[in-house]
């Protein structure tokens, strides 16, 4: 812990004291230098092992993040552009008119794609070939460009095939992660756990009881929690498939083997933080370019017909495979900001304004969309501590958007 970031600490103590905590860590980084790096709580209840420095963990949908981060190093090495349609690298994905969808807009959630309707398991997701055939068999569910919608589970398998399209060696993108980001800084985080990682220094996913689950749902919006009620909607199809008694199941041996880019990375929080860090300072470790980190900093470009997300029920903002700041979720300091949440209660993301890496994981499963209590906490925190150690002549004044 940095001297100036004790707040952190306090606040993170706090989420077990009285915020229900069981098992968390939190990591940020500030301009290339890490500020905070806590670990706590009990790792396995079932056991009633500690959580440990070096506890992995499933952080679901914040495994977007790091997902998207190997796009924007194919962009920066020039073997990818983001306003090329999808079918230049992939000429199967042209089925059923999808072959004017650009990669912005594929990975902003506007393709129309977020159902696969052949269904899927944990086999077929190991076979790369044949996954890919399937996805790109998959017909839109809207005219793409002109609609958004949260493609939860599917977005990581189109990145992972444009990945494996792209890069010379043909990688896959875990990986790629592995030898392109991974390695260069130091970073312990999988896409598809080796076989030789011990169960030891897994954190499993601590489900809710059923009656605690429908009590939280209040958390949820509202039209999303309908939508899951009914079976033929989008927001019901978009998390059906592959078939999952609930999200714990992500965290059965089965998946954490696979490469589930959208939400089955698993990893140390620190290295999370690490990876946000480097993009959020400049990427230089990485050989990032300034046209891709520019990129990354733009604020979003909502499709023709408006933001509001047609999976999720609420509006939302997206690019590049990053969730970005919006009405409903500020974070960061400005709209430069970019990151991912996760379900459970997960969220890493960079400020590029600040120069900041953040991420947080629990392995107790909260029910918010984002802006969890545990991990908000943590954030305000965060960012009340940077205004205070920061000169105020390169504050200039700026608050967090949390």
């Amino acid at each position: 812990m940095a001297p100036g970031f004790e707040e952190v600490r306090a606040q993170f103590e706090e989420n077990f004291a009285g915020r229900g905590e069981v098992g968390a860590a939190v990591a940020a980084f500030h301009r290339g230098a890490k500020v905070v790096d806590l670990w706590g709580g009990i790792r396995d209840p079932r056991r009633g092992d500690p959580w440990t420095r070096d506890t992995l963990v499933l952080v679901y949908s914040t495994s977007k993040g790091l997902a998207a981060m190997t796009l924007a190093l194919a962009h920066s090495r020039g073997w990818l552009d983001y306003d090329e349609r999808v079918v230049a690298y992939w000429p199967e994905f042209a089925q059923h008119g999808k072959d004017r969808v650009t990669v912005r807009q594929l990975l902003a959630h506007q393709a129309g794609l977020p159902v696969v309707d052949e269904p899927l398991d944990h086999r077929h997701l190991a076979d790369f070939d044949r996954l890919a055939a399937t996805i790109a068999g998959q017909a839109p569910a809207w005219e793409p460009g002109t609609r958004h919608g949260y493609h939860g589970l599917s977005l990581g398998w189109y990145e992972g095939e444009l990945i494996r399209r792209v890069d010379p060696r043909h990688r896959t993108l875990g990986r790629f992660f592995a030898e392109e980001i991974a390695a260069p800084l130091g970073l312990e985080f999988y896409f598809g756990l080796p076989d030789d990682i011990p169960a030891e220094r897994l954190a499993p996913i601590q489900a809710s009881r059923t009656l605690r689950t429908l009590l939280q749902l209040r958390n949820l919006p509202r039209g999303m929690v309908l939508g899951f009620a009914r079976r033929s909607s989008l927001t019901a199809r978009a998390f059906s498939n592959p078939k999952l008694r609930g999200p714990a199941d992500l965290d059965s041996p089965r998946y954490r083997a696979v490469e589930f880019p959208a939400g089955g990375g698993i990893g140390q929080v620190s290295s999370i933080a690490c990876a946000y860090g480097s993009f959020a300072s400049g990427g230089s470790e990485l050989g990032l370019v300034a046209g891709t980190l520019d990129e990354l900093r733009r604020p979003p470009v909502a499709p023709s017909r408006g933001d509001h997300d047609l999976v999720l029920r609420v509006p939302t903002a997206y690019s590049l495979g990053f969730v970005k700041p919006s009405r409903d979720f500020r974070f960061g300091s400005g709209p430069s900001a970019f990151g991912h949440p996760g379900a459970g209660g997960s969220f890493a993301f960079a400020d590029p304004e600040r120069q900041v890496g953040f991420a947080y994981a629990p392995n107790r499963l909260g029910y918010h969309l984002h802006n969890d209590p545990r991990e908000k906490a943590l954030r305000d925190a965060l960012y009340r501590c940077l205004d205070r150690v920061e000169a105020p002549e390169a504050v200039g004044g700026r608050r967090s958007l949390a």
